[in-house]
């Protein structure tokens, strides 16, 4: 429940929709509040969730992170939708859990190996939606990317720590700002 987890969950709510989550950190009972949203475990948010939508980084913890088993414990019926990072979800679990119908579709705008070769067993199902990673592709979205860009390039060429610096142990090395 990250960034874009807490985005898509205000959105969420817009349609009525009950708001369970699961991450790593749980959110403040404050922020909680303001979502409408309750923390559950993994399990069983696949258990009780209509719709799963994974927004999680690909670590080593986070690599298959919903795998047979996994497929196994979500609630018949429900929609998998996976913008994240294709190799969250296994594949090969996940075309076997569309054919024996342990889920009622997915929709996915990544893919474990990208592009998706259009002879992959995912490409034949009439329940699953597949987007070519283009899932941000608004002008909206490229606009505020942009924006984000220029703004910390600016700090940095002010010799300022950028504003959303994610390798933070970089500076130990080198400070922000151009050296002549």
């Amino acid at each position: 429940m990250g960034r874009i987890g807490k985005a898509v969950a205000r959105r969420a709510r817009g349609f009525g929709l009950k708001i369970i989550y699961y991450s790593r950190r749980r959110l403040s009972e404050k922020e909680e509040r303001e979502l409408g949203a309750e923390y559950v475990d993994l399990d069983t948010l696949l258990a009780r969730s209509d719709f799963i939508s994974i927004h999680v980084p690909l670590t080593e913890e986070t690599r298959h992170m919903i795998d047979e088993k996994k497929l196994k414990i979500v609630k018949r019926g429900a929609i998998i939708i996976n913008t994240s990072r294709g190799a969250v979800i296994d594949n090969n679990a996940l075309v076997k859990a569309l054919e024996e119908g342990w889920i009622a579709g997915a929709g996915l705008d990544v893919y474990e190996e990208e592009p998706l070769n259009p002879n992959h067993p995912l490409t034949r199902f009439k329940n699953v939606v597949l987007t070519p990673h283009i899932g941000s592709a608004t002008k909206e979205t490229r606009l505020a990317m942009t924006m984000l860009a220029v703004e910390n390039l600016i700090a940095f060429a002010m010799g300022k720590e950028p504003p959303n610096l994610v390798n933070r142990e970089v500076l130990a090395v080198r400070p922000p700002g151009f050296t002549y």
